[in-house]
């Protein structure tokens, strides 16, 4: 029995391949251990912030009061002149002076092993996947580099929300003429991120492309 339910939870996931009219043109068996596992929604956050943390320079810098140029010869003498104690020209106190708490040098990265990247990408696909967000069509053919070519592909697919498009390879005519479009973003299969999959409505695959991302992640 237990067997028996083993193999029946690594069943493969079978999806319809859709042309450009949205009309049925095949199917495609996706590998349930990529595209059918729980949602470990934890597992995403750390990995959206492992991805935010990574375009962080770190490389703002303030001076202190020993790094601002200046003298350190007390400005006037302690008492009998009626103005304030004053130590030196380059305190925090003073314009030109030194920086108290400011940013410095850091790194902001944040340490995530390969296998939980993996893992959250995985649980990326199999979200949009169960909440029929995932299309996969057939191909996607671009006979000349324009937007507005890419919009009508789109509006003849039924395609509203903002989309992710994943492609096997690089495609010219596709990527230029996504450039710019705001709710549209192409990316080639090895580029696949879960940030990106999290910040569009609608994934959409080529069947070359979830080929390639099941071999990849399988």
């Amino acid at each position: 029995m237990q067997g028996d339910k083993v193999k029946q939870d690594r069943a493969p996931v079978s999806v319809e391949v859709l042309d450009r009219k949205r009309q049925t043109v095949g199917a495609l068996e996706l590998d349930s251990s990529v595209f059918g596992v729980p949602v470990r929604e934890h597992l995403l956050h750390q990995t959206v912030a492992y991805q935010q943390a990574k375009h962080r320079a770190g490389t703002a810098s303030t001076k202190t009061r020993g790094e601002v140029s200046g003298s350190n010869r007390k400005p006037w003498r302690q008492k009998g002149t009626g103005r304030a104690r004053a130590g030196e020209r380059t305190s925090p106190l003073w314009r030109g002076g030194g920086v108290v708490f400011g940013p410095r040098p850091r790194d902001f990265s944040i340490k995530l092993s390969k296998r939980e990247r993996r893992a959250a990408l995985k649980s990326a696909l199999s979200a949009r996947l169960s909440e029929g967000k995932l299309l996969v069509v057939d191909e996607i053919n671009l006979e000349r580099i324009k937007t507005r070519d890419l919009l009508d592909w789109l509006s003849d697919l039924g395609v509203e929300e903002k989309a992710l498009i994943v492609i096997p390879a690089a495609d010219e005519k596709l990527e230029r003429s996504a450039r710019n479009l705001r709710a549209v973003k192409v990316l080639r299969a090895e580029g696949l991120n879960v940030r990106d999959i999290l910040l569009h409505e609608l994934l959409i695959l080529t069947r070359g492309a979830a080929e390639k991302i099941q071999e990849a992640l399988a």
